[in-house]
């Protein structure tokens, strides 16, 4: 089990207890903006580094088309991954042994820290 099936159900298991039907929708898109926000870190980095190493590899409009579809991509996968048979087994994987439950407030403040780091390091640009 990855760390972020272990997200995924923990913000599942804490919403499904106010929003029975829309808990797993939630989950999704908490896990679709978490791993939309570290590819966001990931490209702002290295558009930081390859600009001071001084090597042009594609403009500023074409990254941002890629970082699009990439979402896109990104957000389908996990609604396919997380809606159907996987989220079960990983349930039932997850009442078979004592897994560790994360504050819902720290894994909202995750993709919050990674779009704050993503900002501050394009102001470098």
């Amino acid at each position: 089990m990855t760390i972020f099936d272990q997200f995924v159900l923990s913000i599942f298991n804490y919403y499904k207890a106010r929003f029975k039907r829309k808990a797993n929708a939630i989950a999704v898109f908490y896990i679709s903006v978490l791993q939309i926000a570290l590819l966001l870190v990931l490209g702002v980095f290295f558009a930081v580094f390859f600009k001071q190493m001084h090597v042009e590899t594609m403009s500023s409009s074409k990254a941002w088309t890629i970082f699009i579809i990439v979402s896109l991509f990104v957000y389908f996968k996990n609604w396919m991954s997380y809606t159907g048979k996987k989220r079960n087994i990983l349930n039932a994987k997850n009442t078979k042994r004592k897994s560790q439950q994360y504050s819902v407030l720290v894994l909202w403040l995750l993709p919050l820290g990674c779009i704050a780091l993503s900002w501050l390091l394009y102001k470098m640009l």
